[in-house]
């Protein structure tokens, strides 16, 4: 497609949103019929190719976790414990403003065992104890690389494609790539949880929609008795007189746009309408007391309690079998600068059965084969101590060179493990895989080419991976 042609495309989807929303107008196959075969994605809800997968469920373990003790084992750290990292594996490496004026960097290695299990005989640590008993479902990326060593530039960039806030989040472009399968529930969800207290700040810019238009921005469920502010009536307005009103909003909206042209205008009135649709969906998603006992036990006993990383988890599920687009889980708590082998086993406790039962549930009905589920940080944790090093205490600093990610589910070959690291966990000596190539990879299961999902704004066309990004193809089964 031409630029010229791709620039009149966007701006008739731009005029044509609300109308195809509402029903009022040209629905998505009669539009698409206009469009060359070639059309980017831009929310036609037109995969670029056969996708793998309909759904993603990426649990993003804020603060970062330790892959020196969850999956990356490294005995040579033991052999070495208490030495100086040597200068021919730091090689000069920037380090952040918390550890760059000790007088030493002490090497630590896990307090914490590890051990082979599976088929596959992947290291797990002592931790995970769940995880361990489904590796050979699993996808291990243990070469994982940032440019970025602050937590807040190097979350927004594995989340948006970009360090600086304002760009669209993953979930977003999905959305807008794909739209939804469910008119009653939002493409893009978030849910958000803590194992403890004192961690990073995660911001709604994480899953804004950006420049592209709002009806894409990602939905917060908050737990309580009113999950998503401002959804219910008000007092003394009942469901006949809000759909009047919104009908008649709709053809005041449908008047103004023809004399403005602001497609915000049609992203409002879609955010009306879904949100009167939700008023039905939304608590009955939401409502856990039917589930039986056996599931609570699967996920653990703090599935019962709304707003922890267990009901989120057993949320995620509800929100695939709804069959939401992008489900986003937050799970802060990972940032352990000191003190690290207690806090450590506070967040692997809250994670590991909750995650592990989301995989076998997801498996027992059939919903693995099309979902994709991701776990994993922003980036990883120094090799050495931050701070004092005792046999049983030590911290670990930002380590962006190298970490380690998981992903299972449709499309990812299972029970293996990509990439490679050091004796020291330090550098990547084998098959590195950056954020964007991550996203692409992501993307491309998605049925979407990165380099095509693409967004016009202010003359620039934006896309989630920027100018970079490839697919990791050996992990594709």
């Amino acid at each position: 497609m031409t630029n010229d042609l791709q620039d009149r495309v966007h701006d008739e989807m731009s005029r044509r949103t609300f109308l195809r929303s509402s029903g009022l107008g040209l629905g998505a196959a009669a539009l698409s019929s206009l469009l060359p075969q070639n059309a980017v994605a831009g929310g036609l809800d037109l995969p670029h190719f056969p996708a793998k997968i309909k759904r993603v469920i990426y649990l993003l373990q804020s603060g970062a976790p330790s892959q020196l003790e969850t999956f990356d084992y490294k005995p040579k750290l033991e052999q070495m414990w208490g030495q100086n990292l040597p200068e021919s594996v730091r090689q000069g490496q920037r380090l952040t403003g918390m550890s760059a004026t000790q007088s030493s960097f002490p090497l630590a290695a896990s307090v914490y065992k590890f051990a082979q299990y599976g088929k596959s005989r992947a290291w797990v640590s002592e931790l995970l104890p769940h995880h361990s008993t489904m590796v050979d479902d699993l996808c291990f990326i243990k070469s994982m690389h940032t440019e970025h060593i602050n937590h807040d530039p190097a979350v927004t960039f594995i989340q948006t494609g970009n360090q600086i806030g304002g760009r669209p989040s993953m979930g977003s472009w999905v959305s807008y790539g794909l739209g939804s399968e469910n008119k009653n529930m939002p493409a893009f969800v978030v849910l958000l949880s803590r194992a403890r207290s004192g961690d990073q700040p995660l911001y709604a810019k994480l899953w804004s929609n950006g420049f592209i238009p709002s009806t894409h921005q990602g939905v917060v469920f908050r737990s309580g008795p009113d999950p998503i502010f401002y959804l219910n009536n008000p007092d003394g307005v009942d469901k006949t007189s809000r759909r009047s009103m919104l009908n008649y909003l709709a053809k005041m909206s449908e008047d103004q746009y023809k004399h403005v042209l602001d497609p915000e205008i049609n992203s409002r009135m879609q955010q009306y309408e879904m949100a009167y649709r939700m008023q039905t969906s939304v608590p009955e998603t939401l409502d856990l007391s039917r589930e039986p006992d056996y599931i609570f036990d699967l996920y653990g006993p703090e599935s019962r309690k709304p707003g922890t990383y267990a009901a989120n988890c057993l949320l995620a599920r509800k929100l695939a079998e709804k069959d939401v687009r992008f489900i986003q889980l937050y799970h802060q708590g990972w940032d352990q600068h000191g003190n690290l082998p207690k806090d450590i086993k506070i967040m692997t406790d809250s994670v590991d059965q909750p995650t592990t039962a989301l995989i076998k549930d997801l498996k027992q009905r059939g919903l693995l084969d099309d979902t994709l589920v991701i776990f994993g940080g922003e980036f990883g944790r120094t090799n050495y101590s931050q701070g004092k090093l005792t046999k049983d205490n030590y911290g670990r600093d930002h380590h962006p060179r190298c970490f380690t990610v998981w992903m299972t589910g449709g499309g990812i070959k299972k029970g293996m493990t990509y990439g490679q690291t050091d004796d020291f966990s330090y550098n990547i000596v084998k098959e590195p895989v950056h954020v964007h190539d991550l996203q692409a990879t992501i993307l491309h299961l998605l049925g979407l080419d990165h380099e095509k999902l693409v967004y016009k704004f202010q003359g620039r066309r934006y896309r989630l991976t920027d100018v970079a990004g490839k697919v990791v193809k050996p992990i594709l089964a």
